[in-house]
C-alpha cells in the first residue's frame, strides 16, 4: 500500500487549476488562500486514514515538471507564456501548507498559504481521498471488462444525440487506473464527438488539448477584494487582461445566475464564446441565457453552455433537445464516467474559505443557484445576500 503512488505526475490535476494559477502569479502574487475539507456526504472514514493520505502527500513533494510535459504545455496550450512555465518548472508540493487531522472516523482537513501555490492541491487530494476510501474499505468494482462495454454504451447514446462531449471526472474519479482505462475508450470510441479532458495529465499522455476555464475560487477571491456586488464582472475582465479571446467561457452561478447575468455586460457577453452551467435548472438557465444574448441582439446560436453538473445520458439527452438550434451545448461529464462502477460515489468538495488578498483576511463564500452547493460561514452568506438583494 504505501509504495503505490496514487497521483504521480504535477499534471494529474484539472487544467483549469494551472490556467488560474497563471493569473494569479500575474494579477494577486502576494495573495494568500485558506481551503476546507467538507465532507457532504457525511463518510465514516477508517482507521489509519488520516495518516495515509499524510503519506501520499508527502510523496506528492517529489512530483516536477518533466521536459516532455513543457513541451506538450508549449504546443497545446500557447496561452500559458514562458515566464509561467518557468514557475511551473521550479513549483513543488509543499505537504507542510496541508494540516490534516483524524479525530475517529472523521477527517478534518485545511490547507493555507500563498494563493498561487496552494490552488494546486485541491484536486489531487480529492483523487486521492476517494482512490484511498475504495481501496481501504474494501469497495468492490465492476470488472474492465463492464466498464469497457458501459462506456461504449454511453457513447452510443451520445452519437445518436449528436452531442459534444468532454471528460470532467479527475476529483472524484473511483482510482487512477480506471480513469485512465475510461479515457482511452473515450479517445478509441468517440471521435468526432468527444472534444477532450479536463485532466491535463491524461491530454498529455494521449496528445490532445486540454479543455476546461476557470473555477469558483476566481470570482470569490474577487468578492473579497472588490465586494459581491461586482465579483462577477471583475473576475471576466481580469481574464481577459490575460488571456484575451483564449479560454473563454465564463462561470455563471458563483452568486447565482440573476447576479451574473447583471454583470455580464454587452461588451463581456459578445467577447466571451459563452458560459458554463454548475447548478440549478439546466432548462431553465439555457433559457435565460438566450434571452440575455437577444437582448444584446448577439445570435445566441453561435455562443456555447458547458453544462457540467451532474451529468448522465438522460440528462444530456433532455437538455441537448431543448438547445436544438437555438444554443450550442457542450456536456462536461464527470463521476458519471470516471466512477459509475459499482460503489456509491463519495460527496466531498474542498472549497477556499478565506482569502487574504492584502493586509487582512476575508471570509469567502459561494451561493451557487441550489442551497446544498452554497459554501461559507452563515453569517457571510446572509452577508452577501443581503448585499445582493437576494
Amino acid at each position: 500500500m504505501n509504495n503505490f503512488s496514487i497521483v504521480s505526475s504535477l499534471l494529474d490535476n484539472d487544467f483549469y487549476k494551472f490556467t488560474m494559477q497563471n493569473a494569479v502569479i500575474k494579477l494577486f502574487p502576494l495573495a494568500k488562500a485558506k481551503y476546507e475539507f467538507i465532507n457532504r456526504g457525511k463518510h465514516t472514514f477508517p482507521k489509519n486514514f488520516g495518516y495515509l493520505l499524510k503519506e501520499n502527500l508527502k510523496k506528492m513533494s517529489l512530483l516536477k515538471l518533466s521536459s516532455e510535459e513543457r513541451i506538450y504545455l508549449e504546443k497545446y496550450c500557447p496561452y500559458l507564456d514562458s515566464s509561467y512555465l518557468d514557475f511551473l518548472n521550479k513549483y513543488q508540493y509543499n505537504p507542510k501548507e496541508v494540516n490534516i487531522y483524524q479525530k475517529g472516523k472523521n477527517i478534518q482537513m485545511n490547507i493555507e498559504g500563498l494563493w498561487s501555490r496552494t490552488i494546486l492541491w485541491e484536486v489531487p487530494i480529492m483523487a486521492i481521498i476517494s482512490e484511498l476510501y475504495y481501496k481501504l474499505t474494501g469497495a468492490k468494482r465492476i470488472s474492465n471488462k463492464k466498464i469497457t462495454i458501459l462506456t461504449k454504451e454511453k457513447l452510443k447514446k451520445y452519437e445518436r444525440l449528436k452531442v459534444q462531449i468532454g471528460e470532467y471526472g479527475t476529483r472524484r474519479r473511483y482510482s487512477y487506473r480506471v480513469h485512465k482505462l475510461v479515457l482511452k475508450i473515450l479517445m478509441e470510441y468517440g471521435y468526432p464527438f468527444f472534444i477532450g479532458s479536463s485532466n491535463l495529465h491524461f491530454s498529455h499522455i494521449f496528445s490532445i488539448k486540454p479543455i476546461g476555464t476557470q473555477g469558483h475560487e476566481w470570482i470569490m477571491f474577487h468578492a473579497a477584494k472588490y465586494g459581491f456586488d461586482e465579483a462577477d464582472r471583475i473576475a471576466m475582465e481580469n481574464w481577459l487582461n490575460i488571456y484575451g479571446g483564449n479560454l473563454g467561457i465564463a462561470l455563471s452561478d458563483t452568486y447565482t445566475s440573476s447576479i451574473f447575468f447583471k454583470n455580464f455586460n454587452k461588451k463581456l457577453s459578445s467577447i466571451f464564446k459563452g458560459v458554463r452551467h454548475d447548478s440549478g435548472d439546466p432548462i431553465f438557465f439555457a433559457k435565460e441565457t438566450i434571452q440575455h444574448y437577444k437582448k444584446f441582439q448577439i445570435n445566441p446560436i453561435r455562443k456555447k453552455i458547458i453544462f457540467s453538473d451532474n451529468l448522465n445520458p438522460y440528462k444530456v439527452a433532455d437538455i441537448s433537445s431543448f438547445c436544438k438550434n437555438k444554443i450550442i451545448p457542450i456536456f462536461g461529464i464527470g463521476t458519471n464516467f470516471t466512477n459509475d462502477v459499482g460503489p456509491p460515489n463519495m460527496n466531498i468538495v474542498i472549497k477556499m474559505v478565506q482569502a487574504l488578498p492584502e493586509k487582512k483576511w476575508v471570509s469567502v463564500v459561494k451561493l451557487s443557484n441550489v442551497k446544498e452547493k452554497s459554501t461559507g460561514k452563515k453569517n457571510m452568506i446572509f452577508l452577501a445576500k443581503k448585499t445582493l438583494h437576494l
